[in-house]
């Protein structure tokens, strides 16, 4: 080789020797890290590449030649009594096929696999989390500390023993004098986003990622705080291990040590050992045997991966027998009897291109960034939601900025932090529009809400199956036939456009539809003019305006007396209605403030529907004005929907729970626990007879 070539070669070894030791800074001590974990692979594989090419440019302060980063200065420093060694790693099948072959050709040629004969893996989860040693003497927890450099990490004992996965004593009466345990420390998803509601409430620093909170989390000064934090921990293996025998004598047995018995002698024995000493250890592992063994595990956990409670990245296998390991023995960093087979990452960086809006079924507006194309989770992805206007805010994302996406399973892609380091000078920040995107009419988002809302809900393009398909349902205008499937079908032929145009339709076109024959047409259109005098509260809850539900519907209804009352209402005098606050009330307000909703009014009259008010019991009285009723079991006579429109046609309210609040509770047969919550509380029961006589009918 050419001394330029060579010197070349040198400078890009020093420069992925400075990348990483940066990132091993910014992951082991810091607990911020910069880029992906997919990115840090592809850099140290590189790096190994280029090494074993140019053996004679290694140097012993490579991170190719030690485990992970030095321990940070503000916790005392343990020395392991055996190295915590890391793994090599396997990124597809042919990587595990030439691992098997390795191991297989090894032990035969030692004389202990037969002609023919597979090899006994031990299959594991590979954790995300952060790697930890447990010192038990005696069967006490005496120390623990984190990897660190695999020869030196940091003292953490405080931090762990609060730890409640973490037993402080060994079950059992034949406990080892030393036990040194290895394992996976962790916090599960649904732990995870408990804690970041709790960070972000308190306005503290929010975690990127489980493993960064459960490392960020073991590495506190102050163990009050890592008691407040919901760590769980695996064991996976063991370092130095001595075990009492008869007479008094001790043996020191070494995962590394081939010159005495362990205590069993297979991997998964092992486990089993340590299980039974009291430590936790993943009931996912499993015996398999030869390369298919393996890769069907691989495939089920793949399979299982989003449904685990914690974060995995991939899995590890282990050549089971003890005196199979210690004839394969170890490289430089790693054992040459196990590998870790790494799923697609998960996490990747990439840029974000530009942040679009769209708009839901619900109206609901959703940023979302459009990405600079990139390979994660198995899948190329160019879209990732952000949520809502706060969550951009909060996690400082700008358009034009190098962000952290994350894909885990089937769950949709999203972009989990920006990284502001990398910002170029030409980023801006976002703003959600004034306007809908879709439609042009006003978007509100109320004070104790994150979500921006468009009003132009009979209007609004993006709205039109979910408006449509609410105002056919059997509480609103109540047109049988009209089921979800047809609606797409008239929405996307472009037929209807709104709740107006239903009133247009004819039996002729209903019958060219895909299902509709010329009786199905026919009896759609009967249904359809008969909601053409619709009751008022059930036209204005068909109308899906924002908070008003059926109650609130019938309580406008009962107080206004008419559709042209209601829409010319203002705030003051819609706070008079029963019930109505300041959010309802604004609601309705700027719902019949928009134009383009006037204007589907305007046309559903136009086509003949025109609501009628339901006539008031004699005198004006409500007999159920003020009550509460909760409705349970089935009715003998009323459907729960029958009886609902009764009450709340005499003034009562109907509701989904049992509480003192509660004026009586409707029962019926196999009614549940709600008869038993009224009778605990003392709250009255009625059958459908008892309640009929209170709304006074026969």
């Amino acid at each position: 080789m050419k001394q330029s070539e060579t010197q070349s070669v040198a400078q890009r070894i020093d420069f992925l020797r400075r990348e990483i030791d940066k990132h091993n800074h910014h992951y082991y001590v810091e607990d911020a890290p910069l880029i992906s974990d997919a990115e840090y692979d592809r850099l140290m594989s590189e790096l190994a590449a280029l090494e074993e090419a140019h053996p004679d440019l290694i140097t012993p302060y490579s991170p190719t030649q030690r485990v992970g980063a030095a321990p940070a200065s503000a916790f005392a420093s343990v020395r392991h009594a055996v190295l915590m060694r890391s793994l090599s790693n396997a990124f597809d099948p042919e990587d595990v096929a030439a691992f098997d072959k390795r191991v297989t050709d090894a032990l035969r040629g030692a004389g202990l696999l037969p002609a023919g004969g597979a090899v006994e893996y031990m299959a594991e989860l590979k954790f995300d989390g952060l790697a930890v040693s447990l010192r038990y003497e005696n069967g006490l927890l005496v120390q623990a500390a984190t990897r660190g450099d695999g020869q030196t990490g940091e003292d953490i004992t405080a931090n762990v023993r609060t730890v409640r996965s973490v037993p402080l004593r060994l079950r059992g009466d034949d406990v080892p004098e030393v036990l040194e345990v290895r394992g996976e420390m962790l916090m599960t998803r649904q732990d995870f986003e408990r804690l970041n509601e709790q960070q972000q409430k308190r306005r503290e620093k929010v975690f990127v990622n489980p493993r960064n909170a459960a490392a960020g989390s073991l590495r506190q000064l102050d163990p009050r705080v890592t008691a407040g934090r919901p760590l769980r921990f695996f064991a996976y293996g063991w370092g130095e291990i001595r075990l009492r025998r008869k007479g008094g004598q001790v043996d020191l047995f070494q995962q590394e040590a081939g010159d005495a018995a362990m205590p069993r002698d297979t991997h998964s024995g092992m486990l089993e050992w340590l299980a039974g000493l009291g430590l936790p250890v993943s009931d996912l592992r499993r015996s398999v045997r030869g390369l298919d063994g393996l890769l069907a595990y691989y495939e089920d956990i793949g399979k299982r991966r989003a449904e685990l409670p914690f974060e995995i990245d991939g899995v590890v296998y282990k050549v089971d027998s003890l005196a199979a390991q210690n004839v394969l023995g170890y490289v430089a960093r790693a054992p040459r009897y196990a590998i870790a087979h790494k799923f697609p990452a998960q996490e990747e960086t990439t840029v974000v291109l530009d942040i679009d809006v769209q708009v839901g079924r619900t109206g609901a507006l959703t940023p979302v960034a459009r990405l600079k194309p990139v390979f994660v989770g198995g899948v190329t992805v160019t879209n990732a939601t952000l949520h809502n206007e706060d969550e951009v805010r909060r996690k400082g994302i700008y358009i034009g900025d190098t962000v952290i996406v994350r894909r885990a399973g089937d769950v949709i892609p999203e972009v989990v932090a920006a990284i502001p380091e990398l910002r170029p000078d030409d980023a801006r920040p976002f703003s959600m529009p004034q306007s809908c995107p879709v439609c042009g009419s006003a978007v509100e988002r109320l004070e104790d809400e994150a979500v921006t809302r468009c009003t132009g809900g009979l209007f609004c393009a993006a709205q039109r199956k979910q408006s449509i398909t609410h105002a056919a349902g059997r509480k609103a205008l109540d047109i049988e036939g009209l089921g979800e499937k047809l609606v797409d079908q008239l929405v996307e032929s472009g037929r209807v456009k709104s709740i107006a145009d239903l009133f247009t339709l004819t039996a002729l076109e209903l019958a060219a539809y895909e299902r509709m024959g010329r009786k199905s047409a026919e009896n759609l259109i009967k249904a359809i003019d008969q909601a053409r005098k619709p009751e008022l509260a059930r036209l204005l809850f068909a109308m899906g305006i924002r908070h008003v539900g059926e109650t609130t519907a019938r309580d406008l209804a009962q107080h206004f007396g008419s559709l042209d009352a209601i829409m010319d209402a203002d705030e003051e005098a819609l706070l008079a209605v029963r019930d109505v606050g300041p959010v309802v009330a604004g609601s309705v307000r700027r719902f019949f403030s928009e134009p383009h909703n006037r204007e589907i009014v305007a046309a559903l009259r136009k086509a003949g529907v025109e609501p009628v008010q339901e006539s008031l019991p004699a005198g004006g009285n409500l007999p159920l004005a003020g009550k509460t009723l909760v409705l349970t079991g089935t009715l003998p006579n009323w459907t729960r929907d029958e009886a609902t429109r009764h009450i709340m046609a005499a003034g009562g309210k109907v509701s989904g729970s049992v509480s003192r609040k509660t004026s009586y509770v409707v029962a019926g047969e196999e009614a549940g626990s709600k008869l038993e919550k009224a009778h605990s509380l003392g709250v009255a029961v009625l059958d459908e007879d008892g309640l009929k006589a209170l709304l006074g009918m026969k």
